[in-house]
């Protein structure tokens, strides 16, 4: 494994990249790739943070909607990249705190459940 630095807007993260031998090939063809997870949320006492700064494109709940561990609740646009915004646990929305088109910090609530 080598470790990398990379820097995307601003925010330095760090990888690790292995490298395989060269009469190694990756059998990428057989297999389907599996879909990356959705973006799990900070959560903070009863709140959902925002992963990361961005644009809320949608809001996909109520306040006094029940949802469950994984149900969707934001769509927040970072880097031209949709992100679902997920309930980190089964609960209630209690507060919605975004509406569409408002700018987030990383950190900043979104939800209260």
């Amino acid at each position: 494994m080598k470790n990398y630095e990379i820097e995307i807007d601003g925010q330095v993260y760090q990888v690790k990249v292995r490298e395989l031998p060269d009469d190694e090939e990756m059998d990428v063809g057989e297999k389907p790739i599996p879909k990356s997870k959705p973006v799990v949320p900070t959560a903070s006492g009863e709140k959902v943070t925002a992963p990361m700064s961005g644009t809320i494109l949608r809001v996909l709940v109520q306040a006094g909607q029940t949802v469950k561990t994984g149900d969707h609740l934001v769509i927040l646009e970072a880097m031209k990249m949709e992100n679902e915004i997920i309930a980190p646990h089964d609960g209630t929305i209690k507060e919605i705190l975004v509406k569409p088109n408002d700018a987030v910090d990383s950190g900043q609530d979104l939800v209260i459940m």
